[in-house]
């Protein structure tokens, strides 16, 4: 019998922090993918607008930043952790997105319905070419909702609050545990709750939860789905 093709566009869902950029790499390195992290993109609004010291607030002036900033996501040029690269009118500020100030910042941003409006255009454009993961918040119930197989990757925020403390504190951050987990449950309020494509599963989603599960664990359940 013939081998079953992989499925072309691969949508994987979750909250903050609940692996899902370390499988989508994976997967997508796995399967001679493009890998997309979507959510690059709000972080790269949320960091231009902090750096224009535009109030996060201001969902009109947010907004146009989303309509009018050349933002591009190519491959990773480096081998320093990052699974692509973040350009803003040609400069590199992929490690600038991992700010803490721009994770306290993001959802409100991505909350704005002219910036999802703007951003998830983009996003639906790429996917569509085929053979990419893409990994977000709402790609299997807005971005691309006949995407072949949808992940929803799942956690709890202490577990998520852990891995996100052990990340910055690698990287030299100087971090509280507490602080993050805050922060977390927080953002988790803002995505499940706001008006425009909040963070849910997709009704044929497969739910994958990775508090039990490590890495390699969670990777090849969702290898296996592939196949």
């Amino acid at each position: 019998m013939p081998t079953k093709t992989p499925p072309s566009i691969i949508a994987i869902d979750g909250p903050a922090a609940s692996g899902k950029s370390t499988l989508g790499l994976k997967l997508a390195n796995e399967l001679g993918y493009l890998f997309f992290d979507t959510g690059v993109m709000y972080r790269a609004v949320t960091w231009i607008a902090l750096d224009h010291h535009i109030d996060i607030m201001n969902e009109k002036a947010v907004t146009a930043l989303a309509e009018n900033s050349p933002i591009d996501v190519v491959p990773a040029s480096k081998s320093d952790g990052r699974g692509c690269d973040v350009l803003v009118a040609g400069r590199d500020i992929t490690w600038e997105t991992r700010l803490p100030e721009v994770d306290a910042n993001v959802s409100v941003v991505s909350a704005y319905a002219g910036v999802r409006a703007a951003l998830s255009q983009q996003q639906r454009r790429i996917g569509q070419r085929g053979e990419v993961v893409m990994v977000g918040r709402d790609i299997g119930t807005v971005v691309l909702p006949e995407a072949d197989l949808k992940v929803y990757l799942d956690a709890t925020a202490e577990e998520r609050a852990k891995r996100r403390f052990d990340e910055l504190t690698a990287r030299g951050a100087k971090v509280d545990y507490d602080d993050i987990l805050a922060k977390v449950s927080e953002r988790d309020r803002i995505d499940s709750t706001r008006d425009i494509a909040p963070l849910k599963a997709a009704d044929d989603a497969v739910v994958v939860d990775s508090n039990i599960l490590n890495v390699d664990e969670v990777f090849e359940r969702v290898l296996n789905l592939c196949k």
